[in-house]
């Protein structure tokens, strides 16, 4: 188990001036990721040092985005303004998730611009909406030399901030949330000590090559 990604909404600006906006601050362009055609919606991503990456996503006028969880969240993420929206983590056997959860995972891929169809298996996108503190699972089914985070970059990810309950988290991953943030520096909030009693990931911070960066 290990952090694969953390999923940003797009605002109001859009996909790709948001995705403009973050890469600036974070000296590295983010790269058109392509569309998820089961999901309705279309991302920009950001390989990142260590293994993950950071999507940016926004939903597509399309009705895949009203019928997928995914969708529906990206959605509703957006529609308050925008912001982090989830972190994924990467397992290696989605069935002990499955088995754990009580349900089936759900298909997912991803069509990039170069016609590369990424395949993976993902479950948790309803709890995650429900509890933004708590991250959805994710197994890939694509060759990991395809994985979105392979690319050119200098960006690690050094620590999150997330407004929840520690425990809660552990109880849902089934582990302590130390085990895939491994080499994370996370610090929990209250909801009621953030600055608009968020619940999830309210702030990342980054070491780039002009410093630490935190994108909140």
């Amino acid at each position: 188990m290990r952090l694969d990604h953390l999923s940003y909404a797009a605002g109001p600006e859009g996909l790709a001036a948001c995705a403009q906006r973050l890469g600036s601050r974070l000296g590295k362009g983010f790269q058109d990721g392509g569309i998820h055609p089961s999901f309705g919606t279309r991302n920009f991503v950001l390989p990142l040092t260590g293994g993950c990456y950071v999507e940016v996503v926004e939903a597509l006028d399309h009705p895949a985005a009203d019928r997928a969880p995914f969708g529906r969240a990206v959605r509703a993420r957006s529609e308050t303004g925008g912001g982090w929206l989830a972190w994924a983590v990467a397992v290696d056997d989605i069935g002990v998730i499955e088995q754990r959860l009580g349900r089936p995972s759900a298909k997912g891929h991803r069509r990039r611009p170069d016609g590369f169809d990424l395949l993976w298996r993902q479950i948790g996108i309803n709890d995650v909406s429900e509890d933004p503190q708590l991250p959805f699972f994710t197994q890939w089914q694509s060759d990991p030399a395809q994985h979105p985070s392979h690319g050119d970059t200098s960006v690690t990810l050094v620590g999150l901030e997330i407004a929840g309950d520690e425990p809660t988290v552990d109880a849902y991953l089934g582990t302590s949330s130390r085990q895939p943030l491994d080499g994370i520096a996370v610090e929990w909030f209250s909801p009621f000590e953030s600055e608009h009693g968020e619940h999830g990931v309210i702030a990342a911070l980054f070491d780039t090559e002009y410093g630490e960066v935190r994108l909140d």
